[in-house]
């Protein structure tokens, strides 16, 4: 039978300022076994990824939902709970946030990984909750702006649930993963999310502009240039995501356009957002900058370790080719075996690295040197490298 969210009964205490985190993390400190953690942030809303939001459950402790937009400093929360195991969904999408409050985790436990290798099909928390728990959620604010202030009582009602469910959804899992003798997978998979270097900023960050690849000119490139500074600038100036000012894509009509004068810019009609038309003479002015500039950008530096897309290997090596069509359909055989998405067992990015540039000696040993250096984890390698060794063999 299923509970609906309606039945269960969510206590939580909401926590605005230093004092009253004094006394969560006393809570917390006391109670028992893993903490449920999860933060919500404002992207698509916000200028950056800064958390507005930080549930925290415990056994013994209860819920406690933190505003960080009145608390300075996070390190008695993380002193008292630094030594529990902390349980994510979706681990990834909240380290960052939570690493810049100083909340670190020194264990930790991800649902929605887990539920990925133990292959189902569903892996957002509503669905596994409903599959293992037998609760239905109500996923309502997953992309709302929790920026705003004050937030509504349903947000936080919606906010205190994702952590106070997460113990119970994590011993359910880990029943599951031993079943499945998966459980050292995923402690290999977590630890690796858990250390995961952060991504460095690129050098040239607006040349991720989506669309961006149509220009193909250097005048057009520093057109484009000079509105993404431009708007990034405004964007950091206001706090607001850079896309509710103008998108991507009127970025790139603009650059694409290359117009006369401002009128034009104005009438133009792919030239579209908020600020498009209040902020003219800004963009008009980045317009300027970009049309006389002598600092001409030329098409992306190619990454020196990077590989040809492998749509093109067929052309521009026959061998690599070959290797890959006799490689994927074992590993994909393999991956169902198991019942591991692919790019859990081995991401194809792993996989076709590993067959543009394979070892001399093709052996299993050095496949699995090889794998491991790519960034592969043990578990993978084990699985993978013998398998790998076999299909190359009598292969060029």
């Amino acid at each position: 039978m299923t509970i609906s969210q309606s039945e269960l009964d969510i206590e939580w205490t909401m926590v605005v300022d230093t004092g009253g985190l004094a006394a969560a993390a006393a809570a917390l400190a006391k109670g028992t076994g893993p903490v449920g953690v999860d933060a919500e942030r404002a992207s698509g809303f916000r200028y950056g990824g800064e958390a507005y939001l930080v549930q925290v459950h415990r056994q013994g402790a209860g819920t406690f939902l933190m505003d960080p937009v009145g608390i300075d400093d996070f390190s008695p929360l993380q002193r008292a709970i630094s030594d529990a195991e902390w349980i994510f969904h979706a681990a990834s999408q909240d380290l960052a946030c939570l690493a810049a409050l100083g909340l670190v985790p020194t264990h930790l436990f991800d649902t929605e990984l887990a539920a990925r290798l133990l292959g189902f099909d569903r892996v957002g928390l509503g669905a596994i909750v409903e599959l293992l728990l037998g609760i239905s959620l109500e996923k309502a604010h997953s992309a709302a702006d929790w920026s705003q202030r004050p937030l509504p009582e349903g947000w936080l009602e919606y906010a205190a649930l994702d952590v106070v469910l997460l113990p119970r959804l994590r011993t359910a899992i880990a029943e599951r993963l031993e079943e499945q003798e998966k459980a050292e997978f995923a402690r290999q998979e977590f630890e690796a999310v858990r250390t995961k270097p952060e991504k460095p900023r690129p050098e040239e960050p607006w040349r991720k502009l989506s669309g961006g690849h149509a220009l193909k000119t250097p005048r057009a490139l520093a057109l484009a240039r000079e509105l993404w500074e431009g708007r990034d600038a405004l964007a950091r100036e206001r706090d607001v995501a850079p896309g509710r000012l103008i998108p991507d894509s009127s970025v790139v009509a603009a650059a694409s356009a290359n117009p006369r004068s401002k009128g034009d810019l104005a009438r133009l009609q792919d030239f579209k957002g908020r600020a498009s038309r209040s902020e003219i003479d800004r963009w008009w002015a980045a317009i300027l900058r970009g049309k006389t500039t002598e600092n001409l950008p030329g098409q992306k530096r190619r990454d020196p370790d990077s590989i040809p897309h492998h749509r093109m290997w067929a052309q521009r090596s026959p061998e690599a080719a070959a290797r890959l069509e006799a490689v994927r359909p074992v590993i994909e055989a393999e991956a169902a075996a198991r019942s591991i998405p692919l790019e859990n067992l081995l991401t194809p990015d792993t996989l076709r690295r590993l067959v543009w540039r394979p070892p001399a000696d093709r052996s299993a040993e050095s496949i699995a040197l090889r794998l491991r250096e790519l960034g592969a984890r043990d578990w993978q390698v084990g699985i993978t490298a013998p398998i790998i060794a076999s299909a190359f063999v009598d292969l060029p």
